[in-house]
């Protein structure tokens, strides 16, 4: 079976990227030539954080937020940043400058915890301070290919509750939510649902998911899912626009009978889900909460210009 090549996060090819400089530890280099150790903490164990974000017509979208998010995820990995928020905000901004980049574009931070005398997970052989890579490409999402929504498959790999590993950090850890993906792919479907260790539905493997029953808009309770930045502002606009918004637990038997579905990610906004284990979800297209919901959002983008 020919696998999927449809994605909430899909982007549209864009040649000007073959030629971006990435930032590593103070230097700008030429993508080929980008590396790190292989003693590199990130490497050895995913030991480290990072933040995804968006530039909009020279405003890095929601910085302060994503600036929050980092530096509480270093906190509780006891991870030492070796700078201010002013100063990481200054490397995003002097990788945008170097490559003349002012609108449309993705960026990635990743911040590992270092270089290591050798490999194992004792933080205590890290030789120097952390690793700093800041990867700013252009990506745009197929907005056609978007609209006709995605399809999704119920993975047997659950989300985990904060005592195993709490997802509101962005870890680079991320090895389950690739493999409820692969199986999701497997299945012919686009992108893996996931529940929580009781069964009620949590996230799906790099977005956040809400479905809409009776005019209602409903998303996880945030104990088992992403603390997406893009997952708030839908909530916020949701509620501030007369909308009942509700975090809940709900079940599988809940999504396969909801009018709508969709997803939230940095890249991509929202993302009608039009098919779930095979199921049908609504009329199968996007439906008018998502319509509504949507323009929401792309009004709150357009305030940023």
């Amino acid at each position: 079976m020919a696998m999927s090549t449809i994605s909430s996060q899909a982007y549209a090819s864009d040649p000007r990227n073959d030629d971006v400089l990435i930032y590593v530890n103070g230097e700008f280099k030429k993508r080929n030539e980008a590396t790190v150790s292989i003693f590199d903490s990130g490497f050895v164990l995913g030991d480290g954080i990072w933040e995804g974000m968006r530039l909009i017509n020279g405003k890095l979208l929601a910085i302060d937020a994503h600036m929050d998010r980092l530096f509480e995820g270093a906190n509780s990995i006891d991870l030492d940043l070796g700078m201010s928020r002013v100063d990481m905000i200054g490397i995003i901004r002097e990788t945008l400058r170097v490559n003349d980049m002012h609108d449309g574009v993705h960026i990635r931070l990743m911040v590992s915890r270092g270089l290591k005398s050798t490999p194992n997970q004792d933080p205590r052989f890290v030789l120097e301070g952390p690793t700093v890579v800041v990867v700013a490409e252009y990506k745009k999402i197929d907005e056609a290919r978007k609209q006709k929504g995605i399809k999704l498959f119920t993975s047997t790999f659950r989300c985990s509750t904060p005592d195993v590993f709490d997802l509101r950090l962005n870890s680079h850890s991320r090895l389950n939510f690739i493999q409820a993906l692969i199986q999701a792919l497997h299945a012919g479907a686009d992108e893996a649902l996931m529940l929580d260790s009781r069964g009620f539905v949590a996230s799906c493997n790099s977005t956040n998911f809400f479905i809409v029953r009776k005019g209602e808009v409903w998303t996880s309770t945030g104990l088992c899912n992403f603390n997406g930045l893009t997952r708030k502002a839908v909530i916020d606009l949701a509620a501030s626009n007369g909308l009942v918004v509700r975090e809940k637990d709900f079940t599988l038997a809940e999504v396969y009978s909801a009018e709508e579905a969709f997803v939230t990610g940095t890249l991509g906004g929202l993302t009608p889900v039009v098919c779930i284990d095979g199921r049908t979800i609504g009329t199968g297209e996007m439906g008018p909460a998502y319509r509504q919901l949507n323009a929401f959002y792309e009004a709150y983008l357009e305030e940023t210009k």
